[in-house]
């Protein structure tokens, strides 16, 4: 359930376990979903990664959170995809900071061989000149970025529309018909479709910060070992070569 976006109420409502208990189970799988994620996924091999961050917030929007508080208010999704596997390579939740963006970048080179394509927005912290990605890769890498730019919508809960995008090339030599981040975007939709505590305008919001890092954990296990993707006939972590099956939650509580 917690895998397929019920929230930790309509749980205890649905098998009568008490809200302790969902959440002691929810602390269970998450830690051993990020042990098991830490420990199988390296060296993996692709040619073409994006990498982007989905919004959410903890315990309260950031107007109502003090500007020091790290752990409430907005928080940040890191998510790095291999466009060719759909495996999610790493993971981070936290401010949209330097640090952040410097530690999530360390983690991907940890857990990447071998040559490939970057793609991220244009956000500065990645793409300026002392920016996490080169920081990290320097010149290793060929890396590109794509800046889209939007409308203002007529009401606040209309769809923006999209008015213009720019690709740019920052290091390397990419090919910049495959610097996008759309595919990345898209992995952000499923994360928000699966995951209640990053569904938009309701009630299902993390109250801690811990409890939204075991829920992205167990999320990105179940997304990599256990769903199978329907353009690929096959679950990421096979196509990426890092398992020959499709897990179940059993064996990651085993």
């Amino acid at each position: 359930m917690l895998c397929e976006s019920v929230g930790i109420r309509p749980i205890e409502r649905l098998t009568g376990l008490s809200r302790p208990t969902v959440l002691t189970v929810l602390e269970t799988a998450g830690q051993k979903a990020a042990d098991f994620l830490n420990e199988r996924v390296h060296d993996v091999r692709t040619n073409w990664i994006q990498a982007d961050e989905v919004h959410g917030f903890v315990f309260s929007k950031q107007i109502n959170t003090d500007a020091d508080d790290v752990d409430r208010g907005e928080q940040f999704t890191y998510l790095a995809l291999a466009n060719d596997s759909k495996l999610i390579i790493n993971w981070l939740v936290g401010k949209r900071t330097r640090e952040n963006a410097l530690e999530f970048m360390t983690q991907l080179k940890r857990r990447v061989t071998g040559d490939f394509q970057l793609a991220t927005d244009g956000w500065k912290i990645y793409s300026g000149r002392t920016g996490a990605v080169a920081t990290v890769f320097g010149q290793s890498i060929d890396y590109g970025t794509e800046t889209k730019y939007f409308g203002t919508p007529r009401l606040p809960y209309l769809p923006r529309k999209l008015i213009g995008m720019r690709r740019h090339r920052v290091s390397g030599n990419p090919d910049l018909k495959k610097s996008t981040i759309c595919h990345a975007e898209r992995s952000n939709l499923t994360l928000r479709t699966f995951t209640r505590r990053l569904t938009r305008c309701t009630l299902g919001y993390s109250k801690k910060l811990e409890n939204l890092r075991h829920s992205i954990a167990l999320f990105v296990w179940h997304y990599n070992f256990c769903r199978v993707h329907s353009s690929l006939g096959k679950t990421p972590a096979q196509a990426a070569g890092l398992t020959d099956r499709v897990w179940t939650i059993k064996d990651l509580l085993s």
